[in-house]
């Protein structure tokens, strides 16, 4: 079974694209805080995600930078040549975007977020970041 779930937040403004066929997507990075810290800093995995069709039309319209949102999907890995070097990649393409904060909330980074967050966390049966 190839399936992740995951919560962090959009790193940059997200731009919708149209594929040949005029099937809408949006690529985008997803910053996503690691349970442990290091030096009492928190760490985060920064994670290239796709999402297709009107999902990806929902979140270019009603998400944007520094917004938190829950991913699910599948990990799809590839590669290409650049420089005659053979460069891995990993992806997610996305099934299914939860919105756990909206643009306005981005700026408030108001505890209810948490507390939506935290649900979404619980409801997918993942361990939940310690806090401090």
């Amino acid at each position: 079974m190839n399936n992740v779930s995951l919560v962090g937040r959009i790193t940059k403004d997200l731009e919708l694209r149209f594929t040949k066929s005029g099937m809408s997507y949006c690529k985008f990075t997803l910053a996503v805080n690691r349970q442990f810290k290091k030096e009492g800093q928190p760490e985060a995995d920064f994670l290239n995600v796709t999402v297709f069709s009107k999902q990806a039309d929902n979140l270019a319209n009603y998400m944007s930078k520094g917004s938190q949102i829950g991913v699910n999907g599948q990990i799809q890995t590839g590669s290409y040549e650049k420089d005659g070097q053979r460069v891995y990649t990993t992806d997610i393409i996305a099934q299914n975007i939860q919105f756990l904060e909206g643009k306005k909330d981005t700026q408030q980074q108001a505890q209810p977020q948490q507390q939506v967050s935290n649900q979404f966390v619980q409801q997918q049966g993942l361990p939940q970041q310690q806090q401090g």
